[in-house]
């Protein structure tokens, strides 16, 4: 087909055999975009999957010195093209090319790729463990190829060919397979290309990153559950993640799903008497900023029923009303905001602000602000807790602390969860019972604080118990801890020092070392090499 993009596979950039093609579209026209993509056939997909196997056994004997080389020269070659990617990620997205995609978006992707080289270079990911009475070590090591599925939100820094996943994956050791996002496979395919440049300068195999714009659903799940596959990173939506997931389980395969969160935030009394106006304009900007379209965006959010709590809502109201709705990524999400916003009102929520299309040639949805009562919210609880991604937002009141907990209680995984409360501990008594609750509810815990940022920080969870993910013992963001999605524990019993891999030898003793004194375990940590 003319104009059709070609797919990398096996470090060569060449036409698809698929017969198949699609478009992505500009959001802010509606119209499509003139570039052609390959939907890949099964023959085209083995192909890279077993490049990529043949990739993981030369990395195998690759130094973490060259592996953090090329995770740094790729963020060189970004940054060098800086310019170029913003303007295709605007074009393709909407999103703003400042300050989000410039001075926000692309500086957190390119210092995730240095955090991860530094951490193929360090090894504490490695969490060596020496029983040196026994002779028994043990180590995290790479797990093999890695599928990457890319979100439509954010084109660099989770993009499935340089951002987070992408970079835990590779400075764990492991060659990628990327699925490019549908909705910005040009951004990808810059990427991409960068990729295998700077591959190329640092002596690695060309095939350790390989690019797919799109796979049909069975040969989606074909590809997570292939036994050359040594695990799956996926962000996007539950139910294309979940038939993922069945796929990838029923094969032995691991998967690490990000999927949906409507993120909790309960406001507590005091807070409306110490700073209610300035915490109605906090949540709103929370909610409409990139027009709500991040995981973390506060979706819903719990009140005790008081005047102060009517005034509170009908501020935000106001706010919601006034403020312009933004541009969203793509008619996909358009659509399925609407979807959820009616599945809400379908459930019991009465419509405050907004709840329709705003009518454009643009991808655009009225701000949407809804609200239930919390006998309402307890009569339905699944159907009130619909995502809707996107610039919309549900309150929900209780008449009282029982009944909160008791809302709290019903609540599926999130990724956050956070407690608005007075400063001078006024609302502590009401926190200390309800904080048990949401705590087993989040991956992370936020007080006086909107959920909407992630940190790219060591002690960083982006998590959580299902649905928000589809495990709530990793994380996709934070490095080192997101590296040990994409590694097997290898466990070295009685192995002479010289076959041992150097992070178990005792000429380098990295992490920690366990013996054993009459019966009684003690660990003496050692230092990082």
């Amino acid at each position: 087909m003319n104009n059709s993009q070609s797919v990398l596979i096996a470090g060569k950039w060449r036409p698809s055999t698929g017969i198949e093609f699609f478009q992505s579209a500009n959001p802010q026209t509606g119209e499509a975009l003139p570039e052609n993509y390959p939907v890949s056939p099964w023959p085209e997909i083995e192909e890279a999957i077993e490049a990529a196997a043949e990739a993981y056994q030369h990395l195998r004997q690759v130094s973490p010195e060259n592996i953090a080389a090329f995770l740094e020269k790729l963020a060189d070659r970004v940054e060098a093209r800086r310019e170029e990617f913003v303007q295709w990620a605007n074009r393709e997205s909407a999103l703003p090319s400042e300050p989000r995609l410039n001075s926000v978006e692309l500086p957190r992707t390119i210092n995730q790729l240095r955090l991860a080289a530094a951490a193929a270079r360090e090894r504490s990911w490695c969490q060596p463990v020496i029983d040196a009475a026994n002779n028994v070590r043990s180590c995290y090591k790479p797990i093999g190829p890695v599928c990457v599925f890319g979100p439509n939100n954010f084109p660099f820094a989770f993009n499935s060919a340089a951002g987070g996943d992408f970079a835990a994956a590779i400075a764990a050791g492991n060659p990628v397979i990327a699925k490019a996002n549908t909705s910005h496979p040009g951004t990808t395919r810059l990427f991409a290309e960068e990729a295998l440049r700077a591959a190329g300068e640092t002596g690695l195999p060309p095939a350790m990153v390989q690019l797919l714009y799109r796979t049909s659903h069975a040969d989606g799940a074909r590809l997570v559950s292939h036994p050359l596959i040594g695990a799956t990173g996926y962000t996007g939506s539950r139910h294309a993640g979940l038939a993922l997931k069945e796929a990838a389980d029923k094969a032995g395969k691991p998967i690490y799903l990000e999927l949906s969160s409507i993120n909790p935030v309960v406001i507590l009394p005091g807070i409306l008497e110490e700073r209610a106006a300035a915490l109605a304009e906090e949540f709103v900007g929370s909610v409409l900023m990139g027009t709500g379209q991040f995981c973390t965006n506060p979706g819903l959010v719990l009140l005790l029923e008081s005047e102060q709590t009517n005034a509170f809502v009908e501020d935000i109201k106001k706010r919601f009303s006034g403020a312009p709705a933004g541009t969203l990524l793509g008619s996909g999400v358009e659509k399925s905001l609407l979807a959820g916003i009616n599945a809400i009102k379908e459930a019991g929520a009465e419509v405050l602000a907004g709840g329709n299309s705003a009518g454009e040639a643009r991808c655009s949805v009225q701000n949407t602000l809804l609200k239930v009562g919390g006998d309402q919210f307890l009569a339905n609880p699944i159907g009130l807790q619909e995502e809707a991604f996107g610039n919309a937002s549900l309150i929900v009141t209780a008449r009282d602390k029982g009944q909160l907990t008791e809302i709290l209680d019903h609540l599926e995984g999130n990724l956050t969860g956070c407690v608005y409360s007075h400063s001078s501990g006024n609302d502590d008594n009401l926190y200390d019972e309800i904080e048990p609750v949401l705590r087993g509810k989040v991956g992370r815990l936020l007080n006086d604080k909107m959920p909407t940022g992630v940190l790219v920080s060591p002690a960083m969870n982006h998590g959580g118990p299902y649905p928000a993910t589809g495990h709530p013992g990793f994380t996709a963001v934070g490095i080192p801890a997101s590296l040990i999605r994409f590694a097997a524990l290898h466990c070295y019993d009685n192995v002479r020092p010289n076959r041992l891999p150097t992070e178990l030898q005792n000429a380098n003793p990295t992490g920690q070392t366990w013996r054993s004194v009459d019966g009684q375990w003690t660990r003496e940590d050692v230092a990082v090499h």
